[in-house]
């Protein structure tokens, strides 16, 4: 089944329900165990994806049958250079090709926002996360941030 992804404003509904579900799976996968709705509330609202926006960044959905089914974002970090950042696909959906379409689709509006370069930051237990960057492209790098859950760096000159 075909992904169709769109833009959207972090502050629609679609938009945070699925990064309230984002957050939920990293935030579970980092402590080992469900976080709680506090939890979960807190940590959404440590990273609202407010720097998603135009005319620096952009927020994307996946949509699978019409059902919002994952996302991704893109924010401009330095000049030419972006960071992908937000890429989360349900379980239910994963393997029917909706995280290339969002990285593509990421990469596009990074082209569009001047980038010269995709970077991102990731953690060493999102194995799929990481499979994902290296299959459609990403090359790890040196260490470009001190952020606190950045494990491992990659990078990808978009032409």
């Amino acid at each position: 089944m075909n992904w169709k992804i769109t833009r959207i404003d972090v502050a629609h509904p679609d938009a945070v329900a699925i990064m309230r579900e984002y957050m939920d799976e990293v935030a579970s996968r980092y402590f080992g165990r469900p976080v709680t709705e506090a939890e979960l509330t807190h940590y959404v609202a440590e990273e609202p994806g407010t720097d998603l926006v135009p005319p620096t960044g952009v927020f994307l959905v996946g949509r699978r049958e019409g059902v919002v089914a994952g996302c991704a974002g893109t924010r401009v970090v330095a000049p030419g250079t972006t960071e992908l950042t937000k890429v989360f696909i349900k379980p239910a959906h994963r393997g029917t090709g909706g995280g290339p379409a969002l990285v593509a689709a990421a990469e596009d509006e990074a082209r569009r926002l001047g980038s010269k370069l995709m970077r991102l930051d990731t953690r060493h237990d999102l194995v799929e996360a990481r499979a994902l960057y290296a299959k459609v492209g990403y090359a790890e790098v040196e260490p470009f941030n001190d952020e606190q859950f950045a494990e491992h760096w990659f990078a990808k000159a978009l032409s």
